[in-house]
């Protein structure tokens, strides 16, 4: 099996998870979290170098103050708690997003678990929190500006050089669990020539033969990057 040196996936299907059981939200984003230590477990398994996920966007604060509330306390006590784990299994942490928006706890919790991980040489994993792709373009465009890099100057690699991203290659595989086809404004930039693949399998159902299935899927397509 011909496997992606970068999957990135845009987990969703924890609420309607959770709704067709008649249980909490809080459970279906619980379990969501399970779903993902499992995921980094096989990709480290299989050989994905890079596994992306999208956590919390910028346009989540328009959910409800409980379910804000509710998800950064997931976070926050996800991180505490399997931090060690991650450590352990040689994961490299890296945060992609605006902290400044974010509780200074939060942000502490961040930068503790980049720097604790940062020599680790196993799965990359790259966790999308307070992230928004155009926002990111509009940040990298005025860190540009600032730096004073001129006009003729500038060119894609310029540009990917001031993103959250940088120093990360491009996903080769995005995942879209729970069925929607649409990328969420999700790495716009990044996924440029991605192969998109779309299940209706739920977030929190999406395990090992979820991503077999995803895999094949992508090793049965040719990739002409335009050509």
């Amino acid at each position: 099996m011909n496997v992606p040196n970068h999957v990135a996936i845009i987990m969703d299907g924890n609420r309607r998870w959770a709704k067709e059981r008649h249980l909490a939200t809080a459970i279906g984003h619980q379990q969501g979290a399970k779903t993902l230590k499992n995921t980094i477990k096989y990709c480290d398994k299989i050989g994905v170098k890079y596994l992306t996920v999208y956590a919390f966007s910028t346009e989540n604060w328009n959910r409800t103050k409980e379910e804000v509330d509710c998800l950064m306390s997931l976070f926050i006590t996800t991180l505490k708690n399997d931090l060690k784990e991650m450590h352990k299994n040689n994961v490299k942490v890296r945060f992609l997003g605006d902290r400044l928006q974010l509780a200074t706890n939060l942000q502490d919790l961040m930068a503790e678990t980049e720097k604790l991980t940062e020599n680790n040489t196993g799965v990359n994993f790259q966790i999308a929190f307070n992230y928004g792709s155009r926002a990111e373009i509009v940040n990298a465009v005025k860190e540009i500006l600032k730096d004073g890099v001129k006009a003729e100057d500038i060119s894609e690699e310029t540009i990917s050089h001031y993103l959250y991203t940088r120093n990360i290659p491009d996903p080769d595989l995005l995942i879209r669990t729970g069925g929607d086809k649409r990328v969420s404004n999700y790495l716009l930039w990044q996924i440029a020539y991605s192969e998109v693949y779309v299940t209706n399998t739920l977030w929190p159902e999406f395990d090992e033969k979820a991503m077999d299935l995803a895999i094949e899927e992508f090793n049965s397509r040719q990739r002409r990057f335009g050509k």
